[in-house]
């Protein structure tokens, strides 16, 4: 039952990519990390398809040691800003999930590991 008086509910944007007005991630400033990759399991899931150009569901849960609920939200929100692209098909009555990523997600996976690469430069000159 829906409460009366509720104020809408939010998005909070704490731990997100900010967004322009058609959802794709805005351009970030140098300063700003990307926020949709940096959060741990998001990172892990876009850095183990950097190096693999298919990953199945079942292997990115066992290599990222998490939940299936856990791993479909990160990965829902990857696809969802077109780092990542899914197939669903089946093998035999089971069916199968698998990952890509996309060229958008590799170029945001560089400029993210560039942005990391630049502050650790900075920690180590000082």
């Amino acid at each position: 039952m829906a409460r009366t008086g509720a104020a809408p509910r939010r998005e909070r944007s704490g731990g997100r990519a900010a967004a322009n007005d058609a959802g794709a991630p805005r351009e970030l400033s140098p300063l700003e990390l990307d926020r949709l990759i940096h959060e741990r399991l998001r990172l892990g899931i876009v850095s183990a398809l950097a190096a693999n150009e298919w990953l199945s569901f079942n292997d990115l849960k066992r290599m990222l040691d998490t939940t299936d609920g856990n791993l479909s939200v990160h990965a829902r929100k990857l696809e969802e800003a077109n780092y990542i692209t899914c197939r669903k098909s089946f093998e035999g009555r089971y069916p199968r999930t698998e990952y890509r990523l996309t060229a958008a997600g590799r170029a945001a996976l560089e400029r993210y590991l560039e942005h990391m690469e630049a502050l650790i430069r900075a920690a180590r000159d000082r």
